[in-house]
C-alpha cells in the first residue's frame, strides 16, 4: 500500500513533506545538537501532550537550548498538523534543534542562531496493534549510550544498532542492559510483574529516560491499589517475573513473551498488562 505525502511544518511555514528541508549546517544535522518528542495521536487527539511538552522543556534546560514556543504554541501546530492532514490515529513527531550556525563549529553558536523547528505526522495502528495483542519477543544489548539518557536527544544511533541487532536476531525489539541490570528498551521503558504481583522499574537516574507512558502507567497502577517499586532489576529477575512488558507513546503498553529465546511465565501476555493496556486507552480516549 502506496503512503500517502502528508504535510509537515518546518520553522513557521507548513509545507509538503518533500518540500520539507533544513541547512546542511544545521547543527541537529552535524552534531545531534537538538531534542525530540513523539506525541500519540488516537481519534485524533493528542495524547498526553502538556507532559511531553514540560520534557521537552527539561531537555532543552538540560542542553542550554532556546525553546522559543511556548505549550499553547505548539499545541496549535500540533492540532494544525492533524486537521491538515487529516490525522486519526498515528503520531507527530517533533524536532528542536540549536539551528544553522552557517559553519561547522562544535561551539554553542551565538543566540542570535534561531533554533530549528520541525514536525511531521505519521499514521500508524496504536490501538489495535497485533503486537499488543500477541506480545512480542525481546533480545539483550550492551548499553552503549552516553551517561545522560534522561535526555531525549535525537542522538540515536545506539538505539539503532540495537533494533538492527534484534532484527537480525529474530526478534521485535531490544532491551538496553548494563553490568547485569535492564535499564530500559531500545525505545521505551521496561517493567516487571513479580511473582507477588508487584510492578517494578527502573527508579528515574540518567540511564533510563523519563517517559510519559511509564509516568501514566505508574499512576494507574497506584489508582488500581497495585504495589510499585521503582527500583533497578536484574535480567534474571526479568526472566522469573511473572510478566514482562515495555511502555511508549506508540506503543502504549507492549507484552514481551520472551527475552533471549527463554519465555517469560507461560510465553503469554499476562493479565495485568493487558488490564493496565485497557483503562489506559480508555483514559487516553477521553482525552480532549
Amino acid at each position: 500500500m502506496e503512503r500517502k505525502s502528508m504535510i509537515a511544518y518546518v520553522n513557521g511555514e507548513f509545507l509538503p513533506e518533500n518540500q520539507a528541508t533544513v541547512s546542511i549546517f544545521d547543527r541537529g544535522f552535524l552534531f545531534a545538537d537538538g531534542v525530540y518528542e513523539v506525541t500519540a495521536v488516537i481519534n485524533g487527539q493528542l495524547i498526553d501532550f502538556e507532559h511531553h511538552i514540560a520534557r521537552l522543556q527539561r531537555s532543552c534546560h538540560e542542553l542550554e537550548l532556546t525553546l522559543p514556543y511556548g505549550e499553547a504554541e505548539l499545541k496549535q501546530i500540533h492540532h494544525q498538523l492533524i486537521e491538515k492532514n487529516n490525522l486519526h490515529e498515528g503520531l507527530i513527531y517533533l524536532q528542536l534543534t540549536r539551528g544553522n550556525a552557517m559553519t561547522r563549529n562544535f561551539l554553542y553558536p551565538d543566540k542570535d542562531v534561531k533554533p530549528t523547528l520541525v514536525l511531521f505526522s505519521q499514521e500508524s495502528s496504536i490501538v489495535d496493534h497485533p503486537k499488543a495483542k500477541f506480545g512480542i519477543e525481546v533480545v539483550t544489548f550492551d548499553d552503549i549510550r552516553w551517561q545522560r539518557c534522561d535526555i531525549k536527544t535525537v542522538a540515536l544511533l545506539a538505539a539503532s544498532m540495537a533494533k538492527e541487532y534484534a532484527h537480525k536476531h529474530g526478534a521485535d525489539d531490544a532491551l538496553f542492559t548494563k553490568d547485569g541490570y535492564i535499564n530500559e528498551g531500545s525505545s521505551s521503558n521496561c517493567f516487571i510483574v513479580t511473582q507477588d504481583d508487584k510492578l517494578q522499574t527502573r527508579e528515574l537516574n540518567n540511564k533510563i529516560l523519563p517517559g510519559i507512558t511509564r509516568r501514566a502507567i505508574l499512576a494507574l497502577a497506584q489508582e488500581k491499589g497495585l504495589e510499585v517499586i521503582e527500583k533497578a532489576f536484574r535480567l534474571e529477575d526479568a526472566l522469573n517475573a511473572k510478566e514482562v512488558f515495555i511502555t511508549s507513546a506508540t506503543t502504549l503498553i507492549w507484552p514481551v513473551i520472551k527475552i533471549n529465546g527463554q519465555n517469560i511465565s507461560e510465553g503469554k501476555p499476562g493479565s495485568i498488562a493487558v488490564r493496565l493496556r485497557e483503562i489506559y486507552l480508555q483514559k487516553a480516549k477521553s482525552q480532549k
